[in-house]
């Protein structure tokens, strides 16, 4: 059996990492450039981040000119998530796959992981602080404004011109490809959405759909609107404290708001969950660091209404990482595992002999870190 087993290992693994790639729509769209070395669960890998550099004049000199400090940063990824899916297999199908049929179940295992690994990147999309729409509204309905203005909040947040993707709900696809200048090969330039129902790249970003592309629910605590308190706040801070007449609740990691004083509608997200209340002063701690000074009593917008959280992003704005895991003895005949180059998933299948069947396993070692530059 143990023969079998050994040459049933790469068929299996192969087919799967195929389903795995075909169900893995956020793996393939963000920076996954981090999964070489073997891990266990826990282990933290430091995605540099460059500084910010200055220009300047040069002038020739008998001395060197001074050295320029800078202070580049990173971002933890925690492989914090170690996901599995099990199924059986007889002594019959294991003979199928050896002719190259790879069984249903297999297949659901494998998407059952690729959905996984896809909700919990697109949920860390509660750190991003630009939104644009109309909340509980979806996009693109009359027109492909929202795209435009999608463009726009990333140039303003200086996201680099390559590498923007958007992953859409199949609803607000469905509205982006009725749109005549999408449909229309003469509009378009090409066959791409009446053949193949492709968006494809528009506006300098590479659209894409996702089914696993979820809704977000504020916080209770923005019922009605809060204003600042007698504090107020400077340029810089990421805390205020806010007071509100009428209503308390909780507000949430990802709860959006603008002042109603800032001209420029800069846009902040909530980054601390907490409680606020209509008769004390509360801290809220927020992204980014305030642009404008806030006055007392001056009032905060909130986007206080669910909505599909459809994503603009560049592909750095997300450091994906998958590794291979760690093998406590050295037995290894049942044990297979591959790094998917596309997706940056590593897969490993592993086969355990019970009751007159064959026990596949598949697992996934995974974690996402967050740069919050280039995102809507």
């Amino acid at each position: 059996m143990a023969n079998t087993i050994t040459e049933v290992l790469p068929k299996i693994l192969a087919q799967g990492l195929l389903a795995l790639r075909q169900n893995s729509i956020m793996p393939r769209l963000v920076n996954n450039s981090y999964s070489t070395e073997a891990a266990q669960k826990g282990n933290v890998i430091n995605v540099p981040i460059p500084s910010a550099l200055a220009a300047r004049d040069v002038t020739p000199a008998v001395t060197y000119a001074a050295n320029v400090d800078f202070t580049p940063t990173s971002v933890a990824v925690t492989l914090d998530f170690w996901k599995e899916a099990v199924f059986q297999l007889s002594d019959n199908d294991v003979a199928s796959v050896m002719n190259g049929t790879i069984p249903m179940q297999a297949s659901e295992a494998i998407k059952s992981l690729a959905n996984a690994v896809d909700s919990y990147i697109m949920g860390k999309a509660t750190a991003f602080y630009g939104a644009a729409g109309t909340p509980g509204t979806t996009p693109f309905n009359t027109s492909l404004t929202m795209a435009g203005t999608a463009r726009k909040l990333l140039n303003k947040q200086l996201a680099p011109m390559n590498d923007r993707r958007a992953v859409l709900d199949p609803d607000a696809e469905s509205n982006f490809l009725l749109n005549a200048n999408i449909l229309q090969s003469d509009q378009r330039g090409d066959q791409g959405g009446i053949v193949s129902g492709s968006i494809g790249t528009k506006l300098g970003i590479d659209w894409y759909m996702d089914q696993n592309v979820a809704s977000y629910t504020p916080g209770t605590g923005w019922v009605t609107g809060f204003i600042a308190s007698t504090v107020g706040g400077a340029v810089g801070d990421t805390t205020l404290n806010i007071i509100n007449a009428t209503a308390s609740g909780q507000v949430k990691v990802g709860d959006i708001f603008t002042l109603v004083a800032d001209t420029a509608a800069q846009q902040y997200v909530i980054t601390v969950t907490g409680t606020v209340s209509a008769t004390v002063q509360k801290a809220i701690t927020f992204y980014p660091a305030l642009k404008t000074t806030v006055a007392t009593g001056a009032t905060l917008v909130v986007i206080g209404t669910a909505y599909v959280a459809n994503l603009a992003f560049h592909r750095d704005a997300f450091a994906f990482a998958s590794r291979p895991l760690q093998r406590a003895s050295e037995n290894t005949d049942n044990t297979m595992t591959i790094a998917d180059p596309v997706s940056g998933v590593v897969l490993r299948l592993e086969v355990i002999r019970q009751n007159k069947q064959d026990y596949f396993e598949f697992d996934i070692l995974y974690g996402e870190g967050i740069s919050r530059e280039g995102e809507v």
